[in-house]
């Protein structure tokens, strides 16, 4: 009967240990399923930020793009000075009517016109009618750098009463300055208002225009 008795009870501890591990097991898959379960959420929500921190990036560099694509208009804008021209297109303009003594000085006609308030159309038309320049320069221009007919001055070209001037290039600032302060400062601006005190030939305005036309066209 004790054989029996230890027998049973070997047995019922065996059937406990084996159910007992058996709990240990699948309790252990329990939790290992939760953790795994956990993490893979973990994982979705750290590609959800990813995802969504790099959305934040691409839209903050289309923001950037657009900026430089408005931007970039006013970049590559013409800096128009006169007449709808830039300096450099003005200045090739003017010397398609300059010849002779005075080719390739549409530059510093325009330039210093505009520097001086003065319209570098008229300035060159006077020049062309005084002076010449539209064929050939004439000896005041050649011998004194005097363009425009400019009369007065220390320096005197031949003895004359019209001026000289040390260079080319001055002669041409030292006209463009008379009109500005002698004629425009006084409100004399058109070769109708400039006409009386600059010559006294009563064509003189007509003329002056017909270059102006003519400098406009070239």
């Amino acid at each position: 009967m004790k054989t029996d008795s230890s027998r049973k009870k070997f047995l019922i501890l065996q059937i406990t240990g084996w159910l007992l591990f058996i709990s240990i097991i699948y309790g252990a898959n329990i939790v290992v399923k939760k953790y795994l379960v956990e993490d893979k959420k973990t994982n979705q929500r750290e590609k959800v930020e990813v995802v969504s921190t790099t959305n934040e990036k691409r839209t903050l560099e289309v923001e950037e793009d657009t900026t430089v694509v408005e931007e970039s208009p006013k970049a590559s804008e013409r800096n128009i000075v006169y007449d709808g021209m830039t300096l450099e297109e003005l200045s090739a303009k003017l010397d398609r009517s300059l010849n002779s003594t005075l080719s390739g000085k549409g530059y510093l006609f325009a330039k210093t016109s505009l520097e001086l308030g003065v319209d570098p159309y008229l300035a060159v038309a006077i020049v062309l009618e005084e002076t010449g320049c539209k064929w050939n320069c004439s000896s005041l221009v050649k011998q004194c750098n005097n363009v425009g007919g400019q009369k007065g001055g220390t320096v005197k070209c031949n003895g004359g009463s019209y001026r000289a001037y040390p260079t080319l290039d001055e002669g041409i600032i030292g006209f463009i300055d008379n009109l500005a302060r002698n004629y425009y400062a006084y409100g004399l601006r058109t070769p109708e208002q400039i006409n009386p005190k600059y010559a006294e030939s009563k064509t003189w305005a007509t003329k002056v225009n017909n270059y102006i036309a003519k400098i406009k066209a070239a």
